[in-house]
Order: C-alpha cells, then sequence, then structure tokens
C-alpha cells in the first residue's frame, strides 16, 4: 500500500505547477504564567493536547513539576509532582522529564535531578501518575545515578526518541576545560548521550545496537565528546537529534546527529570547542587531538561575548507546530545570559546554515524574555519559551499567518523529490493512518478526521496553479 500511494504521489507532484512560496510569518510571543520558581522545561505526554507541565528547577531544595491548563489559561494549585533535597547550586535542581511513548497506558515517566549532598548527584528516575492524572504517586525509582566529580556541567536533558529508547545528556562532569579529560574518556559516563532500554520501567538495559558493546567503553554511551549538553531534542519527524552544548569561553555550538545515527559519534570536546581548537579558552592537555578526522564539527556556533550578553546555549525544538505552517521544519534555540536571544535556521545536512535572528520581536505585550533556559514544545509541536526569571511564554503568529508553499512538505522553499519523502513519512503511521500528520490544513477533502490521499489531491487542487 506504500508503494503504491508513494508512486501516485509522484504521479500527482509531476504534473502540478507550483506557486512561489511567501515570506515567513512575523512572530510574538504570550505570556502564559508568571511567578514561577525557575521554570526551565516545557512538555508534555504524547496526544495530550490540553495540558503543558512545566519544571520548576527548585523553590529551596525541592523541584516541582507544575501542570498549565490550556483550555482554561490556569496553573493547578497543587503540584504533579514535588522533588525534595534537590542540589542547589546554580546549574542544579530538577532539570529534565520525558513520558514514556505508552504513558496514555503505563503512567510512566522519568525525571533527571540533581540530588543535594557533596558535589551532588545525578538521578534519572521513574515514577507513574496516580488515579488522578493531574498527581503523580510520590514514590520515584532511581534507574541511574552517577556522582558529580565538579557541582557544575550537570546535562539534565533526557528524551525518547523514535526507537523508543530514552537518551540522557550527561554533562563532562564540571569545573572548567574537563581537566581530567572525562569527555574523551569513554570508560566513564561524563561528557556523553546515553542511550538506555527502559522497557522494563523500574530499571534499565543496554540495547543490542549501543555501539560500544563488548568493548572497554561504557555500553551505556551513544555520543560522546561533549562539555555540557543543557537542552537536547528530537525532531519528532525526522529522528534528528539537536544538541544544544555549552561552550568554555569562545564558542557556543549546536550539534545534529543524522536520525540514521548507529551511535558512536565524537563531538570534540575538550581539544576543540566548536570549530576552533580550544587553546582559545583552555590550556593543555586535551583529551583528543584536533587533527584527528573522526571527531565531527558542530552545525552551528556563535561567539561567547559575555555574562549578560550571550554566553550560554540552550538548544531548543524543531516547530513541528500547526498554527505557523511555514516555519515547520525549523529549530529555535536561544541563550540563557539575560540577553532573551533567540534563533532559528533549517538545517539541510550542511553546517553553517542561514540563521534568522527573532529576539526583537519576541517580547510579550506583557513580560519580558530574558534568561532563555528553554525552548520546548507540547504535544501539538507548538513551542515555548522558559524564562528562568519566572516565565513562560508560547511562541505565536504576529498579525496574518502565511500558507505554507503547497506541496512543500519538508518546509525548504522548494516542491522537489524530497517532498515525496516528507509526504511518505507524514503518512507513516499504523496502518497508513497518516499518524504523523497533525495539523488540521491536511484534512481539507472531507474532513472526516482521517487524512488520506484524497485529501492530499485536494490539497493540490485549492492551494495551486
Amino acid at each position: 500500500m506504500q508503494n503504491a500511494r508513494q508512486f501516485a504521489l509522484v504521479i500527482i507532484l509531476a504534473g502540478i505547477a507550483f506557486p512561489q512560496g511567501a515570506q515567513a510569518t512575523d512572530l510574538t510571543t504570550e505570556r502564559l504564567v508568571t511567578g514561577l520558581s525557575r521554570p526551565v522545561f516545557v512538555t508534555a505526554p504524547p496526544g495530550d493536547t490540553d495540558r503543558i507541565f512545566i519544571l520548576e528547577n527548585r523553590s529551596g531544595s525541592t523541584g516541582r513539576i507544575r501542570i498549565f491548563n490550556l483550555n482554561t489559561n490556569t496553573l493547578n494549585t497543587a503540584p504533579f509532582l514535588s522533588i525534595s533535597g534537590v542540589g542547589t547550586g546554580n546549574e542544579q535542581g530538577l532539570l529534565g522529564m520525558a513520558f514514556d511513548p505508552d504513558y496514555d497506558t503505563n503512567g510512566r515517566f522519568f525525571v533527571y535531578y540533581i540530588q543535594a549532598g557533596g558535589n551532588g548527584t545525578t538521578r534519572v528516575a521513574t515514577g507513574t501518575v496516580s488515579s488522578n492524572p493531574d498527581i503523580a504517586n510520590s514514590t520515584l525509582t532511581n534507574i541511574l545515578s552517577l556522582s558529580q566529580t565538579f557541582s557544575n556541567h550537570n546535562g539534565g536533558w533526557i528524551g525518547f526518541g523514535l526507537d523508543g529508547m530514552l537518551y540522557v545528556a550527561i554533562g563532562d562532569g564540571g569545573s572548567g576545560c574537563d581537566p581530567f579529560q572525562a569527555a574523551q574518556t569513554t570508560t566513564n559516563l561524563f561528557g556523553s548521550i546515553l542511550r538506555l532500554d527502559v522497557s522494563a520501567g523500574t530499571s534499565y538495559s543496554i540495547p543490542s545496537d549501543n555501539p560500544f558493546i563488548g568493548g572497554p567503553e561504557r555500553d551505556e554511551i551513544w555520543h560522546y565528546g561533549l562539555r555540557n549538553p543543557y537542552r537536547c531534542s528530537f525532531d519528532r519527524l525526522t529522528n534528528e537529534l539537536y544538541i544544544g552544548d555549552v561552550g568554555q569561553g569562545a564558542w557556543e555550538e549546536i550539534d545534529v546527529v543524522p536520525g540514521d545515527s548507529k551511535g558512536g559519534e565524537n563531538y570534540g570536546w575538550d581539544c576543540k570547542e566548536g570549530f576552533a581548537n580550544a587553546t582559545a579558552s583552555c590550556g593543555a592537555p586535551f583529551g583528543c587531538s584536533t587533527s584527528d578526522p573522526e571527531l565531527l564539527d558542530p552545525v552551528h556556533v556563535y561567539q561567547n561575548t559575555g555574562f549578560f550578553n550571550d554566553c550560554a546555549v540552550s538548544g531548543g525544538s524543531v516547530y513541528r507546530g500547526c498554527a505557523i505552517p511555514d516555519l515547520r521544519g525549523t529549530y529555535f534555540f536561544g541563550d540563557s545570559c539575560g540577553n532573551g536571544s533567540v534563533w532559528s535556521f533549517r538545517y539541510q545536512g550542511l553546517p553553517n546554515p542561514a540563521i534568522t535572528t527573532w529576539t526583537n520581536q519576541l517580547d510579550a505585550v506583557v513580560g519580558n524574555v530574558d534568561n532563555v533556559v528553554a525552548i520546548s514544545e507540547d504535544a501539538n509541536g507548538e513551542l515555548y519559551i522558559c524564562d528562568l526569571a519566572g516565565e513562560v511564554f508560547r511562541i505565536i503568529p504576529d498579525g496574518a499567518v502565511d500558507l505554507p508553499t503547497p506541496s512543500d512538505y519538508d518546509n525548504d522553499g522548494d516542491v522537489d523529490d524530497f517532498d515525496t519523502v516528507a509526504f511518505r513519512d507524514c503518512m507513516g503511521g499504523p496502518d497508513d493512518s497518516y499518524t504523523n500528520c497533525l495539523c488540521d490544513v491536511f484534512d481539507t477533502d472531507d474532513t472526516d478526521g482521517d487524512v488520506d490521499l484524497r485529501d492530499f489531491a485536494d490539497f493540490q487542487r485549492k492551494y495551486t496553479d
């Protein structure tokens, strides 16, 4: 069935003249909530379009997960979950959360936090929702613990890939310039992205296709050579992994891992910072050689211009929402150091993509976007900015919304063979149910709630010359 539909799609594409695309929609933000205690992340269970879950990094030594109701625009008074005894250092506290892909049936979620004591202990733990969908059971089960060498560079992101595995971002252990070359030492977990099978629920196992099984390296490691991968995300359509890796003192970087990666990539810290030799920020010794051809360069870098300017990248998310069709496929990211900087680019497989700056557009009528510690998504793929000063903003269109270029399903500005692939991915759900086509714009023909080839043909008739 899939091959027949792909062939039909190619025939349709071949016979259509496509109009030119419009300029990108202008953006702004609306403030949803204020008065939070250091909000650092927004997420939602798969398919839950009524709520977002906001992580409060810490209030005193307690981290909290709060629920904001998108239908009533209200913040629930009672937290979904409170975690006591979290570290109170600047980079500690509650940092990450991920919902099991089958959360609607098993009620499982995972959290990443730093427990107080010494330099802190990284904990990845799992919990379950109670009979009240807005309240979690209070008991958490640790599945991973790692004592920090220093109190900073704690990473903090966790997320599920399309393969159903849990990915965990661990910093290099802290201090400055990675004094123990931990990020290049694969016999420890520091400076790495881990890949874990958590299907057992209360423990993890090693996926059989992880790259270092059987060697002296830690079997959990999927990628390494990272300094502080504080915010990462998967593109829900392509499975590409975007990594925001905080630099030492010269360069901030974004790395992009291909969606079909087999693991084992080395991103070069601590002998490289961005595209450059790390000697601009650090002195020898280094854990690797800059001439090593195995080291992978970032996709984008920007200069560290100092505290209260731009000095610590916050990796973001690829927009896959419905409200701004022409920006689907665009990656948004920011910086946490006070400028309120937000940028975007479209990744098309090459380094140094064209960058769009949104900073001046995104201050809301009420509130100011300042310390951008996360740009993350809800179940519909809409994007939210967490400002460490206590505010959460939603990115929205400012005025008229530009229609996407008809049939430009990969949103690259051109209609070509790649759009055939993008439409195939859209219809890649179970039994060809088009479960990846989230937006009503695709359900144009009979508006029956299902996106199918009839809707695609009707879309062509309505929006092409």
